[in-house]
């Protein structure tokens, strides 16, 4: 009797809330059977209170003989018999822990991974602890696909830690942006005007692409980025893309670069001596008019002027009377002009002269000649030296009142 005794005296009372130490007896049918440590009782451990991946396997996570250190969470009574047992949880230990382990770290960086895409943001997860990541604190950019996250483990800053109510908060954000500005400082320390680096193609906008330079984002304007005009900078360039560029000009203090692509590659007048000659006739397309002629595009990335008196024979009042966009036209080279990046031509010097009209030689012959005309005319005008000695009925006299 005092054996028996000593040994109800051994074994312990268990309470909702103790931590214990268990030995797995037995896993079947997705839980484990577990006698507690001192007590002579038994626990039930299910897969949830295991882990928060439904779709684990028990067997891979308990095995029997291992000893666990558990959450004591209620009394279970079976329903036929008074058989008493109690529902344990390792997931719940580990998250009261974590707990312990998160209270005074606001501000630190932790590593956690993302469980799930939840509304308004991202579910994580720290040490077993669930945590939430705001959508406006993912990224340095709004970011509507949260899906492609769900996974993925990387570093977060700690925001809020508040056990009672269970609210555990973080940012990528903030983790993202003192990284890109610690690359930016980097990258803006070896940047300079007029050096070629390379960069990648992050993105393209309607007005340019943005280059990722390694940290910094420079933008090559639509104008830097062929020689031709008019280039659509998705025909130009494509996401993710590795190029060349030129650094144009670097404002640190905006974070921002320009870059030029075209600066990088052959200009069109780059040996255009060898290419064209004052003397060819070519064929070229009419790309635009202005009020003193019509551009031609004579090579690619080059138009020739044809200037308004080249056109034609004839007297031309607007170029847009005689040619229009887009025709097809031959032309005659009259000079070509690299330095200046100038072309002229004559559309009217591969034309015959017409002949006068009838009459036109015979009238021409017959006009008076201009010098004389003036001469006569300052004659017929011409005051005496001296008003004294006349009167107004000298000078008019013979007009009659």
């Amino acid at each position: 009797m005092n054996e028996f005794e000593d040994l109800l005296n051994s074994v312990s009372e268990v309470t909702p809330g103790d931590v214990v130490t268990a030995e797995v007896l037995t896993v079947d049918a997705g839980q484990a059977n577990v006698a507690i440590a001192g007590t002579g009782v038994e626990g039930v451990l299910t897969l949830r209170e295991l882990t928060n991946d439904r779709d684990a396997d028990i067997n891979d996570l308990v095995k029997v003989g291992e000893t666990l250190e558990l959450l004591v969470l209620r009394q279970v009574v079976g329903k036929d018999t008074d058989t008493v047992t109690y529902l344990v949880s390792k997931k719940r230990l580990e998250a009261r822990k974590a707990w312990d382990k998160l209270v005074g770290r606001e501000g630190e960086v932790v590593n956690v991974k993302v469980t799930r895409a939840v509304k308004g943001g991202l579910s994580v997860e720290f040490e077993g602890l669930r945590g939430f990541i705001p959508a406006s604190m993912i990224d340095s950019r709004f970011t509507r696909n949260t899906e492609r996250f769900v996974g993925q483990e990387f570093d977060a800053k700690i925001k809020e830690v508040d056990p009672a109510e269970n609210r555990f908060i973080l940012s990528r954000r903030e983790v993202v942006e003192e990284a890109a500005a610690a690359a930016r400082a980097e990258v803006f320390g070896k940047l300079a005007v007029g050096e070629v680096v390379t960069g990648k193609v992050a993105r393209i906008t309607s007005f340019g692409a943005f280059i990722d330079l390694g940290g910094v984002d420079g933008l090559v304007h639509l104008t830097e980025l062929s020689h031709e005009r008019n280039v659509s900078p998705k025909s130009a360039v494509t996401v993710g893309e590795e190029v060349e560029v030129k650094v144009l000009a670097i404002d640190e203090e905006e974070g921002r670069v320009s870059l030029s692509l075209k600066a990088t590659q052959p200009g069109p007048w780059d040996g255009v001596e060898q290419k064209l000659a004052a003397g060819d006739v070519i064929e070229g397309k009419v790309k635009r008019l202005t009020d003193f002629g019509a551009f031609v595009e004579v090579l690619p990335g080059i138009d020739g002027l044809v200037h308004i008196s080249q056109i034609s024979h004839k007297r031309v009042e607007n170029p847009k009377d005689a040619l229009s966009v887009g025709q097809d036209v031959t032309v005659k080279v009259l000079e070509v002009n690299a330095a200046d990046e100038r072309v002229s031509l004559s559309i009217k010097a591969l034309e015959e002269r017409p002949a006068p009209a009838e009459g036109e030689e015979k009238a021409e012959k017959r006009a008076p000649r201009p010098r004389r005309q003036k001469r006569e005319e300052k004659r017929d005008y011409e005051l005496p030296e001296t008003q004294s000695g006349f009167s107004m009925a000298d000078l008019f006299g013979d007009i009659e009142l």
